[in-house]
């Protein structure tokens, strides 16, 4: 059954855009990401102009993690002192990276931004994931636990403390302000939630326990998201209501299957399999910039 979407200009099977936002859906629930950087990639891939995908990514991106905050809300496993830190560094990060993308629709060069950042940020923090993963399960068979992460860094010297009571943590607010900030300029430039950055920063930099990042990634990603969709629609017209009603109410469904799944699995396994998930798309895109160089070429002609 195909549906015409009017502002993408294109004709889509409904089932193939419901079992896409319903994976999205499962990614949010079990690892705290917004699954942006799956969904767009595959949105390019069925004929969805990058304009487009990206900007209604991020809409669909606000239902699935509402829909797995509410979830981890219910198990008070979300810090909302720290998630509303990395939310005012999100917003500000989301309006930088708005007019950032403007500029680059303008002179018809969205799509190779998107796949170039894609495949250096995946590559990076993917591989960083998956060693990190690796050594804590490698030390958890060796010891009986997991070994613990160093508390005292850098990060403990700079200014403007606060304590947060839930992740039992007392640290500047400058680095999780960065870290929101980052990722609002990857969620208004790539149309992701952008949790395949903030998970494994609240992890490893920040130092917050495995069992609230997921929660408090969801919580910033919802009201970041949020605001891009907002401004996107607002700035440069490429939010397709339609597609983002399918992809929102298969997010929403997949979500709660997602948390579930999650509940289950160890924190190391969790990271283990986004990593391998992350690297696997790292490398899907890397082979489109190397082996279809082609399509990076005629992008000026399709502009909208």
């Amino acid at each position: 059954m195909q549906i015409y979407l009017p502002i993408a200009e294109v004709s889509v099977s409904i089932f193939l855009l419901f079992g896409l936002g319903a994976l999205v859906g499962i990614l949010s629930g079990m690892f705290g990401v917004g699954g942006g950087f799956l969904m767009t990639p595959m949105l390019f891939m069925i004929g969805i102009p990058p304009a487009v995908a990206v900007a209604t990514e991020a809409n669909q991106i606000v239902a699935s993690s509402f829909s797995g905050v509410l979830a981890h809300l219910r198990r008070k496993t979300v810090d909302l002192k720290m998630g509303m830190v990395l939310l005012v560094g999100g917003l500000v990060g989301a309006a930088i990276g708005v007019q950032v993308f403007k500029y680059l629709k303008s002179i018809g060069q969205v799509e190779l931004l998107v796949t170039l950042t894609y495949v250096i940020f995946l590559g990076l923090v993917g591989g960083m994931m998956f060693i990190e993963s690796l050594n804590a399960i490698r030390k958890s068979k060796k010891t009986g636990v997991v070994g613990k992460k160093k508390r005292h860094n850098w990060i403990h010297g700079l200014p403007f403390k606060m304590r947060f009571r839930v992740s039992n943590l007392y640290i500047s607010v400058i680095p999780p302000f960065l870290v929101g900030a980052l990722v609002g300029i990857l969620a208004a430039i790539m149309g992701v939630g952008g949790g395949f950055i903030m998970v494994p920063a609240m992890i490893y930099l920040l130092g917050m326990p495995t069992k609230v990042v997921v929660g408090t990634s969801l919580f910033q990603i919802i009201f970041v998201t949020a605001f891009t969709t907002l401004m996107h629609a607002t700035q440069n017209h490429t939010v397709d209501a339609v597609l983002a009603v399918v992809l929102l109410l298969g997010g929403v469904i997949g979500a709660q299957i997602g948390t579930r799944i999650g509940v289950k699995l160890k924190a190391e396994q969790l990271r283990i399999l986004l990593a391998i998930m992350v690297l696997a798309m790292c490398a899907k895109l890397a082979y489109g910039l190397l082996f279809e160089p082609s399509e990076l070429y005629s992008l000026g002609a399709g502009g909208h």
